[in-house]
C-alpha cells in the first residue's frame, strides 16, 4: 500500500477495516434518516394537527439530519465501495 493509506491499516490488515465499516454502514445511514423522519413526523402531528406551533426547531433539526446524512454519509459509502473494488 502507498504511504497515504498507511493510517488506515490495522496491524497490516486493511480488509478487516473495510469489513468493519461495511458492518456499521446501515447504522451510519439509516439511524439518522429514521430519527429525522421521526422528528418531522412528530412536528407534523403536534404542530399542524394539534395547533401547538412551538416545535419549529424539531422540524429544522429533522431536516438538517436528513440533508446532512445525504450530503456526507452517502458519498462516504460510495467512495468506500469504489475503493473496495480496486
Amino acid at each position: 500500500m502507498s504511504k497515504r493509506n498507511d493510517y488506515m491499516k490495522i496491524n497490516g490488515n486493511f480488509a478487516r477495516l473495510i469489513r468493519i465499516e461495511i458492518l456499521f454502514m446501515p447504522i451510519l445511514i439509516f439511524v439518522p434518516i429514521l430519527v429525522g423522519i421521526f422528528l418531522i413526523n412528530d412536528w407534523y402531528i403536534r404542530d399542524l394537527l394539534h395547533q401547538e406551533l412551538d416545535l419549529i426547531g424539531e422540524l429544522f433539526f429533522g431536516i438538517i439530519l436528513i440533508i446532512g446524512n445525504i450530503a456526507f454519509d452517502i458519498p462516504f459509502v460510495k467512495t468506500m465501495f469504489h475503493y473496495r473494488k480496486k
